[in-house]
């Protein structure tokens, strides 16, 4: 099927490698134009700013026979990401679609975090989607057409252990890509969000001390980075029109639609509440319908098919 993306610009952030690297390599082979952005450094976002990342993908771009161009801006500073975008409009004239994959991880237990661990993972996810969405929407809304898609996590979507940052980053997503698909529908742009599983960088740190352990690591290596590329190359794609406002996950060879936050149980009294009502009236009609207190790996418990 043509997914309409011949000569299209895609702009990927976080693209020198994992996740990043495999979306990208899917944009090229479906004949878009591809502007890596990656400032290679380690995946806690420390160290010396490294351009190989980005020169490995784009020569496997090239190999392909497709056009990349490399933006070694940051993604969590407004001047660096509008230069990105400046960047696509002056190599390739045009951006039709933004990936905001960029990502890093600060992960440690929340009563032993670091102000300044939760704030650079924030300032890379959470303000970096909107720092490129926003130099984006410009362009898009002059062309009138766009598609943005955003990478949340299941660890903000369902929960994690000693993620609070990125949880709460990747919540936040969820509510920018929502903000962005009804503020821009009528310019033609759409939003969406998925939640990749991949063992990456990213993932690798996980902890394989004990077999049970280390018979999850094994299972979580069959997902490769690039699994997830098909997903969301689709999703900004022409072939995706109408499809907006959602949050999607791919695990393997599995797609995933979640479900979105809406009221599912209510009381009412006459007379208005109380605490002490509350505690003898309302708490016993809702609490059936609590949602448990559960990470990722409690709910999604079998194997990746």
């Amino acid at each position: 099927m043509d997914l309409g993306l011949e000569g299209k610009v895609a702009i990927v952030t976080g693209a020198g490698g994992g996740i990043g690297r495999g979306i990208a390599l899917e944009f090229a082979k479906a004949g878009a134009r591809v502007v890596i952005n990656d400032i290679g450094v380690s995946l806690g976002g420390t160290g010396e700013r490294s351009s190989a990342p980005a020169e490995e993908t784009k020569a496997m771009i090239e190999a392909l026979g497709g056009e990349a161009i490399i933006s070694s801006e940051s993604v969590s500073e407004w001047a660096s990401a509008r230069r990105t975008v400046e960047m696509a409009l002056d190599g390739f004239g045009r951006v039709d679609a933004v990936v905001n994959n960029a990502g890093i991880l600060r992960d440690v237990i929340f009563h032993k975090m670091d102000p300044a661990d939760w704030e650079a993972v924030i300032n890379v996810h959470l303000n970096g989607s909107f720092y490129m969405s926003r130099a984006a929407a410009e362009p898009f809304r002059a062309q009138g057409s766009g598609a943005f898609v955003h990478m949340t996590s299941t660890s903000g979507l369902i929960g994690n252990f000693g993620q609070a940052n990125y949880s709460a980053a990747k919540m936040g997503i969820v509510g920018l890509s929502k903000s962005i698909a009804l503020d821009m529908a009528r310019f033609g742009v759409r939003s969406n969000c998925v939640a990749p599983f991949a063992w990456s960088r990213m993932t690798n740190s996980i902890p394989a001390n004990t077999p049970e352990e280390k018979a999850r690591v094994e299972r979580m290596k069959r997902m490769t980075p690039e699994t997830n590329a098909p997903l969301v190359v689709f999703l900004a794609s022409a072939a995706a029109e109408g499809v907006t406002a959602q949050i999607f996950a791919a695990r393997l060879n599995e797609l995933f639609l979640f479900s979105q936050t809406r009221p599912v149980r209510s009381v009412h009294s006459a007379d208005g509440w109380t605490p002490g009502l509350i505690a003898e009236l309302a708490l016993p009609a809702l609490r059936p319908a609590f949602a448990a207190v559960e990470r990722s790996g409690d709910v999604f418990a079998w194997d990746p098919i």
